[in-house]
């Protein structure tokens, strides 16, 4: 009777033992490109601003639009008060018609032979003079308005009414109407990246849209050191909606030239001393499976990527309970 106990006390360990390792999962795992997507939180912000600012001194006696404001390419924005300058121009293109005439009698007493040839030089190079003085009188006739360059909205303006203008002292900052969605990505990311590749960028309030990738810079941000990328929106109906600083969803989609082998993160049994991954595997020219390792290309939350090459055979992978087959001592 104890013979017959441990007889079949045995039995049910070797039959324990077989479910036991064979209670795993597999999964045929091919070649492919490497192929991920690029996820990361970006800020809306305006594609071109520009400071306008008048080349004249004078003051401020009109001022056509304010802040948030928007206008029309070729709308007048604002002018200084022209009185000085217009006197000025006139008084060029006075001095310039005497000195034209002055040529003209030059010319005649050359013909009598009352006048030399330097005469006449002289008299050619003062007219000369006076016709760029005049020029640049009428320039600055002409800059002492501000007429907008494109289409766009008003972001600060820094002046008033009746107030002195320097040079260059800034009067307005405007910005065309094309939104952009900045984003940092790294090294690595932005050189899977391509210009005029599609993104998906989504806005709180409009949901997702479709973008394309306007910008990448050559070199990365001196601070962060990593790569403003700048998706750019298409126009939309209630771009009104935006604000400047706005965050903004950016998803990213690539592919690339090279060839990995793409296994469920569950695969992974162990990382070893020379960072490759150990998985548990049979090949098209196995029988039984067996540890493996091989470079990894890739890894996240998800997935891990080996490397791999475009002639490589698929493989069967233990994707859950390769636990148990070593346990087993499979």
């Amino acid at each position: 009777m104890k013979r017959l106990f441990i007889v079949f006390t045995l039995l049910l360990i070797l039959i324990a033992n077989s479910t036991f390792a064979q209670s795993y999962d597999t999964e045929m795992v091919a070649v492919e490109l490497y192929s991920d997507t690029i996820q990361r939180t970006g800020k809306l912000d305006y594609k071109r601003t520009l400071s306008l600012s008048f080349k004249s001194s004078g003051y401020l006696t009109l001022l056509n639009i304010d802040e948030g404001d928007q206008f029309t390419k070729g709308q007048l924005l604002a002018s200084l008060d022209v009185t000085e300058l217009t006197e000025d121009k006139n008084s060029n293109y006075a001095q310039l018609l005497q000195a034209k005439r002055e040529v003209e009698r030059i010319g005649r007493l050359m013909d009598e032979k009352m006048a030399s040839e330097r005469d006449m030089d002289d008299a050619i190079t003062q007219a000369e003079s006076l016709r760029a003085a005049y020029q640049v009188s009428y320039y600055n006739l002409e800059k002492a308005k501000i007429y907008a360059p494109f289409s766009g909205i008003v972001l600060t303006r820094n002046t008033e009414i009746g107030e002195l203008q320097s040079p260059g002292q800034e009067a307005l900052k405007i910005a065309k109407l094309d939104w952009v969605v900045r984003v940092a990505l790294t090294g690595k990311e932005v050189s899977q990246v391509k210009l005029k590749q599609s993104a998906n960028v989504t806005i709180r309030h409009m949901g997702t849209i479709e973008g394309i990738v306007s910008k990448i810079p050559a070199i990365a941000n001196s601070e962060s050191n990593l790569f403003i990328v700048e998706i750019l929106i298409p126009k939309i109906p209630n771009a009104s909606g935006l604000i400047a600083g706005q965050l903004a969803g950016v998803k990213i989609d690539f592919k690339s030239e090279i060839f990995v082998y793409r296994l469920p993160i569950t695969a992974l049994v162990a990382v070893d001393d020379e960072g490759k991954a150990i998985i548990i595997s049979q090949s098209s020219k196995q029988v039984e499976f067996s540890e493996q390792s091989f470079a990894v290309f890739h890894l996240d939350n998800d997935y891990v990527y080996l490397s791999a090459s475009s002639n490589d055979v698929p493989i069967k992978v233990m994707t859950k309970g390769w636990q148990n087959f070593l346990l087993g001592g499979q």
